[in-house]
């Protein structure tokens, strides 16, 4: 079967089953327990979209009942399985500002960081091996400062050891993301910038495994620019404590190695990887919105440097971009 039919099936069956979560017309007579009653019975079999409508309609309908601020906490965790994520951080938000005391409002801030941590996982990176630490890094940092903020209000609740394993998880995160820009600062000649990342990977990021790649980072971009001594005080930095670097060979320095690659996946070998760039929508795409923050940060860099200082390749002009038919082709024709 092709790909063009695997979409179609796909499509067809998400539109079946869109079709038949369609919201049902609430009966008004319904008292508040048979709402919330009604919303119980949607949760437990996974119909979502009702449930949203049940615990809406008990929270307009009975403002001040009893179960009116339970409502709102399901309502918070409705729309987060139903994929709702700017719905859920709202309620999560408007629940914590009304109900600051309530016994059970770590959970809300504990779903707040959930969405966003989820925000950052579009459809296809859920089923594909894609490398998430080459994707736009901005919601992993919400992510983080929302599980932070549950970690030091409440460290006893339930949820915080899970909010603090995934805050290890984001941070080795957000330290390979700038692993991977200062490299592509290194492959730009933007040497300063380079080192500079480098540098805050290494006073930001301990204990995570990219410290090894920043004081890389670093030696590299000293040597780049002749400054031998903090070079060699990176490079000694990185012997004693990453011996095992892949930049260093025998003990001795000999490139930066840029971090390993993700093996791709059975379904990105069989369609050379077209997947990531033409079938994921413009807000997920890791590698466009990568590339455009990091030109940004290498252009505001780049600017930052005193003329006398930069190097004739930085002089140059930009690179014209290549075209379609040079991308199809592999630039075999140019």
């Amino acid at each position: 079967m092709s790909i063009k039919h695997l979409l179609l099936v796909g499509l067809l069956s998400l539109l079946a089953a869109c079709s038949s979560n369609k919201a049902t017309v609430l009966d008004e007579s319904l008292s508040e327990s048979e709402l919330y009653v009604l919303a119980q019975k949607n949760l437990d079999a996974n119909n979502y979209g009702q449930a949203i409508e049940s615990l809406r309609a008990l929270e307009s309908r009975y403002p001040f009942g009893r179960f009116a601020e339970q409502a709102q906490l399901e309502l918070i965790y409705a729309y987060y399985q139903n994929l709702e994520l700017d719905a859920a951080k709202s309620a999560a938000d408007r629940f914590i500002r009304l109900h600051p005391q309530h016994p059970d409002v770590d959970y809300a801030y504990y779903l707040r960081g959930m969405t966003s941590f989820t925000r950052d996982r579009g459809l296809f990176e859920r089923f594909l091996p894609l490398d998430m630490t080459r994707r736009d890094p901005g919601a992993a940092r919400d992510s983080f400062n929302e599980f932070a903020q549950l970690v030091s209000r409440y460290p006893n609740s339930r949820y915080a050891p899970d909010a603090r394993q995934r805050m290890v998880y984001l941070r080795n995160l957000l330290a390979a993301y700038d692993t991977h820009v200062g490299h592509y600062y290194l492959k730009r000649g933007a040497y300063v910038a380079a080192v500079n990342r480098g540098r805050y990977i290494v006073e930001n990021f301990q204990q995570t495994p990219s410290v090894g790649d920043g004081l890389a980072l670093m030696v590299e971009g000293y040597r780049r620019l002749a400054m031998d001594d903090l070079a060699n005080n990176a490079l000694l930095t990185l012997q004693t404590n990453y011996p095992e670097h892949p930049s260093l060979q025998d003990g001795e320095f000999r490139h930066h190695v840029e971090p390993a690659q993700r093996e791709s996946g059975w379904v990105e070998s069989m369609t050379t990887g077209l997947l990531d760039k033409v079938m994921t929508p413009p807000s997920m795409n890791r590698e466009t919105q990568m590339e455009r923050e990091m030109e940004q940060q290498y252009q505001a860099a780049l600017n930052a440097l005193p003329r006398d200082i930069k190097t004739p390749r930085q002089e140059q002009e930009p690179e014209p971009k290549r075209s379609i038919w040079s991308r199809l082709t592999f630039g075999l024709f140019d």
